[in-house]
């Protein structure tokens, strides 16, 4: 049986419990209103009809976090993991070691909103959805039972590049495609470059490749892992299990590493795009960035990075028509949701076209 107190501004819930003969009542307070705290008490005492007996020990939020990133990630790529150990630093930063059971929605939001006046807005809520799944944890596991990300609003000040300005048109895709091919004697980053436009990989997918990845028979290519760029490390695993695919390539670009492999001696990790100079081992990151930026430069054509020509391939498909299903399937996203929220504004110009064919494939069968 539950009774109620007020305290102040806030109301308290007291549960009868009898542990071996002697009166050992569960109390919590700090609920706003009366229904808030019948409601908690009401599941307390389900859960003790259970044999079930919470805890209200209180955890320090970064310690919690640190811990779900042990538990529940343990089997994403070290770049990924380094985005959430990311994540992690911050928490420490802004909270130092205060309970997960003590941060209000007002406390959180006004942590957000201070993030963000130094950081993008993508990157606001990039962070804010890593420490949404671990608060929603929380909740499952009966240590708080409040979301507190709950209609957060995402804030930032420094704005970041829309997606339309991430990848080039058909037009310059096609003028940057000439150009590579002219230039594949210079560098092995050019013909990165070129299976960048051609695949839509993600560049750690791409210096993760072996030759045995390239199946010249079929056209396709195996994408089962990548490459720890930033460190050095060796093999590591793909973003996520979508991202294991194989996928086909055109002609042209196969038989321009086709031509490569037979040119080229083996390494010891047989990688496609081994760089003996690189203490990383592969082509790295900056150089790649730098031949395309000069190479568009050249072109008088406004400048994207690598990841953006994963953007231009995805964009090119889609405004040529291809299945928004295949588009997601050959880039190796986790779910349709994500084509569709980078790409909306493809798809938003698309629109207006699919609308004129569906008002003419009526008009002409209505035509006798």
């Amino acid at each position: 049986m539950a009774s109620f107190t007020k305290r102040g501004s806030t109301w308290q819930y007291t549960v009868s419990r009898m542990v071996n003969g002697k009166s050992k009542p569960i109390r919590k307070s700090g609920f706003r209103t009366k229904k808030e705290a019948m409601v908690a008490a009401a599941e307390v005492e389900t859960n003790l009809q259970k044999g079930i007996v919470p805890s209200f020990k209180k955890e320090a939020f970064d310690e919690y976090f640190e811990g779900w990133i042990k538990i529940y990630k343990s089997n994403i790529t070290q770049i990924t993991l380094k985005r959430y150990h990311d994540t992690l630093q911050t928490i420490k930063k802004y909270f130092k070691g205060k309970s997960i059971q003590d941060i209000t929605k007002r406390e959180y939001q006004e942590f957000l909103n201070e993030y963000g006046l130094s950081h993008a807005k993508e990157t606001t809520r990039k962070l804010n959805i890593h420490i949404r799944a671990c608060v929603r944890e929380a909740i499952d596991e009966g240590l708080i039972r409040v979301d507190f990300t709950r209609d957060a609003v995402i804030t930032g000040s420094v704005e970041a590049k829309r997606p339309e300005e991430k990848h080039l048109s058909y037009q310059e895709s096609r003028e940057l495609m000439k150009e590579i091919y002219n230039r594949l004697d210079r560098s092995l980053g050019y013909y990165l470059l070129l299976l960048g436009l051609t695949s839509g990989m993600r560049f750690a997918e791409m210096v993760g490749l072996t030759r045995k990845d390239f199946d010249f028979t079929t056209n396709k290519i195996t994408i089962n892992k990548t490459w720890d760029y930033k460190n050095g490390t060796g093999f590591d695993k793909t973003k996520n299990d979508p991202s294991n695919r194989i996928i086909q390539m055109d002609k042209p670009t196969m038989d321009i590493f086709h031509e490569l492999f037979r040119n080229t001696p083996a390494n010891i990790h047989n990688l496609v795009f081994f760089s003996p100079h690189s203490s990383n081992k592969v082509v790295t990151n900056e150089l790649a960035n730098k031949i395309l930026r000069n190479t568009l430069k050249y072109l008088d054509i406004q400048p994207i990075t690598v990841h953006g020509l994963r953007h231009t391939h995805a964009s090119v498909l889609l405004y040529r028509k291809v299945s928004i299903y295949y588009v997601s399937e050959r880039l190796g996203h986790a779910n349709i949701d994500t084509t569709l929220k980078h790409y909306a504004h493809v798809i938003k110009e698309l629109r207006e076209e699919d609308t004129q064919n569906t008002i003419s494939t009526f008009e002409q069968m209505a035509i006798v």
